[in-house]
């Protein structure tokens, strides 16, 4: 198949995508996406584990371990560099995400806003720094 924008598609549908957090500990990690975000643990990988993958409803993130960090927190925090973005269908789910959350004690990179483009969001940094941006829409 070549690169051209002609080229005729299958029609195979991608149905997800599983972004991978680089985290300094598999089990801190799953337990923070467990107790504070509401995910559940679907496999740790390894011995020790260097590798998991928790879900929730929909949404499947990967986590790697990692000796330090991949990124400059720095360079994350004022670009606000997003590891993941996951996505409700309505504003009173935003809304009740982020006030779950917030109930959880989750540290806020962002609290609730509305956005000039029709989006509720919030941010999540867990705590390995990772942003996460939660986002549906304002009306």
């Amino acid at each position: 198949m070549s690169g051209s924008a002609d080229a005729k598609f299958s029609g195979a549908v991608i149905m997800a995508a599983e972004p991978q957090l680089f985290v300094a500990g598999i089990k801190a990690s799953c337990d923070f996406f467990v107790k504070t975000l509401g995910f559940t643990t679907v496999f740790t990988y390894g011995e020790p584990p260097f590798y998991a993958q928790v879900a929730r409803d929909g949404a499947r993130l990967n986590l790697r371990c990692v000796e330090q960090s991949v990124i400059d927190p720095v360079l994350r925090d004022r670009e606000e560099l997003l590891s993941a973005s996951l996505t409700v269908a309505s504003a009173e789910e935003i809304e009740l995400l982020f006030l779950e959350f917030q109930a959880a004690g989750a540290t806020f990179f962002q609290t609730l806003k509305r956005e000039p483009w029709g989006a509720s969001d919030f941010i999540i940094r867990d705590p390995d720094g990772n942003l996460l941006l939660f986002a549906g829409p304002a009306e």
